[in-house]
């Protein structure tokens, strides 16, 4: 065995866990044991939320700019730990590389550091002039934050939620997923090291069972959660008798509307970062190729090539760039996908089955398929692998309303030579982002969707305003008043 975890964190501290269940966790590459950790249960959730509550008036009563110094402080305590993060997080779900470097590694204290940026430049407060006098509106925590991330990107979804949450002067218990444990315990690591005020951050990993107790919990009062579009609807069933307030990132079966114009040499270069990024396990991904039919076989012809041409390999090497699936139920759910491609009317153009130079791992080849129909299900379920269906369109208009024709809304691309008109069609797509020749997040900007991919959003500036709530303090000035707005006898 690798790295053994034998607790949990919860009020600044590693403490033994109240639950008993060790659970083995193995390398996605090659199936060899990588470590173990025991889950927390109910009571620690309890625990947890307790710790969180105690600290919750002291840290949403701290200064501002004592908040960004101490984001700051664990932004550089997660810097430290960056290259080795990064390559746990490969171990555990098999993302190459040169990805996680960035995802997992620089990624979470880029946006620690930005939230601490924001909170340095804000006001909690403005005074704005009424009829009566003048109207403090103010910003406030919500308060206790129940976090729930997912195994995917499992660092930067994670800090996505923690860093703007604790910006606005809340306190989170981050419930991390199960596949995604051993590097959720480096984000403790660094609270200690940063000097976090206790019980500000704690961290439980642990199954549904846990998930569930934390979401219903009387003790918290948000929960923004990443995952799967069936765990999100019951946790927004939840939430909604509940009246709580919930953020929710869901699905995506998104679509790369390619245009006629289309340059195929720009198309080709950029198509696998914004379809089969960190081996297709990316909810946003573009894995719907709507093609015109002028063009049809060219834009066929270019998105095998690219597929059939990927690097297939060890996730820990730099030239990778599709590695394993996280886990084998996971394969086996992509594969379960595939046969039904397979079974189908559509073309199989590449891929389809597992590599056979690793019979060890969970790997899935990069797979293309043509011909597919719009109500094919390889082009209406999530996947969530390395699988890309290309679907033939005659017009923009008819491109436009095959992109919307989906039970999802998360994100997109436009591929086109002319860039007003690709701005032009992304805007009449329904969905909550849409990259242009490409696709890659900024940090910096809304990201979420809409339909069944979910509702709120993270990153950006509206991120940290969805960890506050607003109240108005109406000031009354008899000197301002007017009689005409007084009540009449």
């Amino acid at each position: 065995m690798g790295l053994e975890r034998s607790s949990v964190f919860i009020g600044g501290e590693f403490v033994r866990p109240h639950g008993t269940d060790r659970v083995d966790v193995v390398e996605s590459s090659t199936e060899d044991p990588l470590g173990s950790y025991v889950g927390g249960n109910q009571r620690d959730i309890d625990a947890a939320v307790k710790a969180a509550r105690h600290a919750l008036p002291s840290w949403s009563r701290t200064d501002a700019a004592d908040r960004a110094d101490a984001l700051d402080r664990f932004a550089q305590a997660l810097l430290v730990r960056a290259n080795e993060t990064a390559r746990l997080v490969s171990q555990e779900n098999g993302m190459p590389i040169m990805l996680s470097n960035r995802a997992n590694g620089a990624t979470p204290a880029r946006l620690l550091s930005y939230y601490a940026g924001l909170i340095r430049a804000g006001a909690a407060e403005e005074v704005r002039p009424s009829l009566l006098g003048d109207t403090i509106v103010r910003r406030e925590p919500v308060g206790v934050i129940a976090a729930i991330s997912p195994w995917n990107y499992p660092q930067s979804l994670a800090v996505m939620k923690i860093a703007p949450a604790l910006a606005a002067g809340n306190t989170v218990i981050l419930k991390a997923s199960p596949e995604a444990a051993l590097d959720a315990y480096v984000l403790a690591d660094a609270a200690i090291e940063a000097g976090l005020p206790a019980g500000i951050l704690n961290i439980v990993p642990g199954g549904r069972a846990s998930g569930e107790h934390l979401v219903a919990h009387p003790g918290v009062d948000k929960v923004s959660f990443t995952g799967s579009t069936a765990a999100g609807r019951s946790i927004g069933e939840v939430c909604g008798r509940l009246i709580r307030p919930v953020s929710l990132e869901l699905g995506g079966k998104s679509a790369a509307i390619v245009l006629d114009d289309v340059d195929l040499d720009i198309f080709a270069q950029n198509i696998m970062r914004a379809s089969l990024a960190n081996n297709g396990q990316t909810c946003y991904a573009s894995t719907r190729i709507l093609a015109p039919s002028s063009r049809y076989r060219e834009v066929v012809d270019a998105v095998t090539d690219v597929a059939a041409g990927l690097t297939v390999g060890d996730p820990l090497d730099e030239a990778t760039e599709i590695g394993p699936l996280v886990t084998a139920e996971h394969r086996a759910r992509v594969l379960g996908y595939i046969a039904v491609g397979r079974a189908s009317q559509a073309r199989l153009m590449t891929g389809g089955g597992v590599p056979r130079e690793h019979s060890r791992g969970f790997y899935v080849e990069p797979t293309v398929f043509a011909d597919v129909r719009s109500t094919d299900v390889i082009a209406r379920e999530e996947i969530f692998g390395p699988v890309l269906s290309i679907i033939e369109y005659d017009s923009a208009e008819e491109a436009v309303r095959l992109a919307n024709d989906s039970d999802y809304g998360l994100g997109g691309t436009v591929w086109s030579s002319d860039e007003e008109r690709a701005v032009d069609i992304a805007r009449r797509v329904k969905t909550g982002s849409v990259g242009i020749n490409d696709y890659v997040l900024d940090l910096g900007s809304p990201f979420g969707g809409v339909k069944s991919s979910g509702i709120g959003r993270e990153l950006g500036p509206e991120a940290l305003e969805g960890y506050t709530v607003l109240k108005s303090i109406y000031r009354y000035s008899a000197a301002s008043a007017s009689p005409t707005l007084l009540p009449a006898d």
